[in-house]
C-alpha cells in the first residue's frame, strides 16, 4: 500500500532557504574585514601595521556588541518602529536579520580607520567606533532603510545596498576625522608642499582589494531580496528572479570600469598606470554602483564605474594638496565621493519605468553628509580637546606597533638561518674553524688552556674584517664564492644607502618621490688563516654585474676577538 504524499509547508521551505541565503551573504560581507585589514596594512608604514590590524579586529569586536545592544534598536526608533528592540528576544529569524544589518554597520565603521592611520590613539578610535555603532550610523539607517523621513521625499531617497548609507557615510566620516586629527608628521613642509609617505606593501594592498571585491558580491547580490516568497500557497521567486541577475551584472561591470577609469586618469597624469590607483579604482567603481545596482542599465553601470574610478586621482589630489588633509588610505575618494556620485547619477541611468528623483537623491546625500560631518567632528573635537585624540610625537616617530601594542610586526632579529657547510663544532674538538681553516691539535690545546679567558694574551696572527655592501640579488653567489675559498662563516644585514648608483624615481598612488637610498645587503666576514686577498677577490667577482651600484668592499684590521662561550681570544676565537 502506497503511503500518502509527503506534505511540505511552502512557508517553511521559503523561510529555510531565505535564511541560508542571508547567512551565506552575511559571511561573505564579514570576510570583507580581512580585505580591509590587508588593504590598510599595505598602505601604512611597516611600523604601524600591527596597530592597523588591531583596529580592524576591534572594530568588529567592540562595534558589533554595541550595535546589538543599542545601535540596531536606535535605528528603528529613528525610523518610527513601534517595538524597536524586538529583535533582542525575537528568535532565529530576527537574529539573522540583525546580523545581516550588523555586517553593514561594521563596514561603515572600519572605513574610518584607514583615514586616521599612523597617528590616532587606539582609545580614540575605539571610542569613536562605539559612538558610530551606537548612534552615528544607526541615525543614518533610521533616516533611510528603517523608513525615516528621507523615504517620504518624492519617490524617496534610493540606496539599494549602501553606496551612500554605508560607504559614503564611512568615507565622509574618515575625511572629517583626518581633518580634525591633522596630518602625519613630515607629511607637509613648512611651505605647504607635500612629502610622499609610501606604504610598506603594494602586495598586501592588492590582496586586500581582491578580497573586498569577492566579498562585495555578498554586499550587493546579497541584498537582492529573499530567494522565495509564498504566493497563493505555492513557492515563487518573486522579485529575486528579476533583481539578482541585474545586480550581479552591474556590480561586475562597475568594478571593472572603475579600475579602467582610475588607471586611465593615472596614465594621463603621470604617464604610468599606477598599481594602487587601479586597485583603489576597482573599489571606487564598486562603491559607485552599490546604491543603484538593482535598477541601472548595463550601460549606466559602465559609465558610473568609469566616473567613480576616474574621479579618484583627481579628488585625492584635491584633498591632499588643496584641503591639506592627510587621508592615508584614500578613504574619501574611494568611499565618500564615489558613493555620492553613484547616488546622484542614478536617475540618469535608471531602467525604464523605475522611479527615482535627482532632487530626492541630492537631499538624501546632503542630509547624510551634514549629520556625519557634524557628529564626527564633535566626537574627535572633544577627544582632541581632552588630549586623547592623537599619539605623542615620540610615539608617532617610533611607530604605533611598539608604542600602542608592544609588538614589532617585522622583528629585525629572528632565528638565524644556518646553511649546510657553515656549521662549527661547539665542543671545541676537530673540524673546520669559523674561517674555513683546519683546527689543529695545538689549537685545541690552546682553547682548553684559555677556556676561562684569564691570564693569556691574544695570538700574534692577524685578524681582518672584510665588509662588503652588494646588491641583494648577488648574495647567493657571494655566499658560494666565500665557501669555495674556505671562508663560509659570515654575517648578513639588510641595509640601504647611496653611493655612485644614481637616484631613481618611485611612485605611490600617482605621486612621484625620489629614491636615493638603495636596498643593499652588507656581508661581514672575519678571517684569520684564509688570505684576505682571496676573500676580497671572491666577493668582487661574485658581486660584479658591470653596472653602477654593485657596491664596495672594505678591509679593516681587527685588534682582538673573543669567543663568548669559552673566552678564547685572538685568531683561535675566529
Amino acid at each position: 500500500m502506497l503511503g500518502a504524499p509527503l506534505q511540505v509547508d511552502p512557508g517553511s521551505i521559503a523561510s529555510g532557504v531565505n535564511n541560508v541565503w542571508v547567512l551565506t551573504v552575511t559571511f561573505l560581507i564579514f570576510f570583507m574585514h580581512a580585505g580591509f585589514a590587508m588593504l590598510e596594512a599595505g598602505q601604512v608604514r611597516s611600523k604601524n601595521v600591527a596597530n592597523q590590524l588591531t583596529k580592524n579586529m576591534l572594530t568588529w569586536s567592540v562595534g558589533v556588541i554595541v550595535y546589538f545592544l543599542v545601535g540596531a534598536g536606535l535605528s528603528s526608533v529613528v525610523g518610527g518602529a513601534a517595538d524597536p528592540f524586538a529583535y533582542v528576544n525575537g528568535g532565529s529569524d530576527s537574529w539573522i536579520g540583525w546580523l545581516f544589518g550588523a555586517v553593514f554597520a561594521m563596514t561603515a565603521a572600519t572605513i574610518v580607520s584607514g583615514a586616521v592611520a599612523g597617528r590616532a590613539k587606539l582609545r580614540a578610535y575605539v571610542t569613536y567606533t562605539v559612538l558610530l555603532s551606537a548612534v552615528i550610523y544607526p541615525v543614518v539607517v533610521g533616516f533611510t532603510w528603517a523608513g525615516g523621513f528621507l523615504t517620504t521625499i518624492g519617490p524617496g531617497f534610493q540606496d539599494f545596498a549602501g553606496g551612500v548609507i554605508v560607504h559614503g557615510m564611512g568615507g565622509i566620516a574618515g575625511l572629517t576625522a583626518a581633518w580634525i586629527l591633522g596630518p602625519r608628521m613630515d607629511r607637509y613642509n613648512d611651505d605647504g608642499s607635500v612629502n610622499v609617505i609610501p606604504g610598506h606593501s603594494v602586495t598586501f594592498a592588492v590582496l586586500g582589494t581582491l578580497i573586498l571585491c569577492f566579498g562585495w558580491y555578498g554586499f550587493n547580490v546579497g541584498t537582492a531580496a529573499s530567494v522565495f516568497v509564498v504566493e497563493n500557497g505555492t513557492l515563487a521567486l518573486g522579485a529575486f528572479a528579476d533583481t539578482v541577475g541585474r545586480v550581479a551584472l552591474t556590480t561586475t561591470l562597475g568594478m571593472a570600469a572603475g579600475a579602467i577609469g582610475a588607471g586611465t586618469v593615472s596614465l594621463i597624469k603621470t604617464d604610468k598606470v599606477d598599481t594602487l590607483y587601479v586597485a583603489n579604482g576597482m573599489l571606487a567603481g564598486l562603491v559607485g554602483i552599490t546604491s543603484n545596482t538593482n535598477a541601472i542599465t548595463w550601460v549606466g553601470a559602465l559609465v558610473v564605474g568609469l566616473v567613480a574610478g576616474g574621479q579618484l586621482p583627481i579628488v585625492f589630489e584635491f584633498v591632499e594638496r588643496k584641503l591639506k588633509i592627510d587621508d592615508v588610505c584614500a578613504v574619501f575618494p574611494v568611499h565618500g565621493s564615489a558613493g555620492v556620485l553613484g547616488a546622484l547619477l542614478f536617475p540618469f541611468f535608471a531602467i525604464p519605468g523605475y522611479e527615482v528623483s535627482f532632487v530626492a537623491q541630492a537631499i538624501g546625500v546632503g542630509v547624510i553628509a551634514l549629520w556625519t560631518v557634524s557628529a564626527t567632528a564633535f566626537v574627535f573635537g572633544v577627544l582632541k580637546l581632552l588630549g586623547q585624540a592623537r599619539v605623542s610625537t615620540e610615539h608617532e616617530r617610533e611607530g604605533l606597533d611598539i608604542a600602542e601594542h608592544g609588538v614589532d610586526t617585522y622583528p629585525e632579529f629572528g632565528r638565524p638561518e644556518v646553511s649546510e657547510g657553515s656549521a662549527v663544532r661547539t665542543d671545541g674538538a676537530g673540524g673546520l674553524r669559523a674561517d674555513g681553516g683546519e683546527r689543529t691539535s695545538s689549537s685545541r690545546a690552546s682553547s682548553e688552556l684559555r677556556s676561562d679567558g684569564a691570564g693569556d694574551l691574544p695570538d700574534t696572527g692577524e685578524i681582518k674584517m672584510v665588509t662588503a655592501v652588494v646588491r641583494p640579488d648577488r648574495l647567493s653567489d657571494v655566499k658560494t664564492a666565500l665557501a669555495q675559498v674556505g671562508a663560509p662563516s659570515l654575517t648578513v644585514t639588510n641595509v640601504s644607502g647611496r653611493g655612485s648608483q644614481p637616484a631613481k624615481t618611485g611612485q605611490w598612488r600617482g605621486e612621484e618621490y625620489t629614491v636615493d637610498l638603495h636596498q643593499k645587503v652588507k656581508v661581514e666576514c672575519v678571517v684569520a688563516d684564509v688570505p684576505t686577498d682571496e676573500v676580497v677577490e671572491a666577493i668582487r667577482e661574485a658581486a660584479d654585474t658591470g653596472e653602477p651600484g654593485d657596491g664596495k668592499i672594505f678591509v679593516i684590521p681587527v685588534e682582538d676577538a673573543v669567543q663568548v662561550r669559552t673566552g678564547v681570544r685572538g685568531t683561535e676565537a675566529v
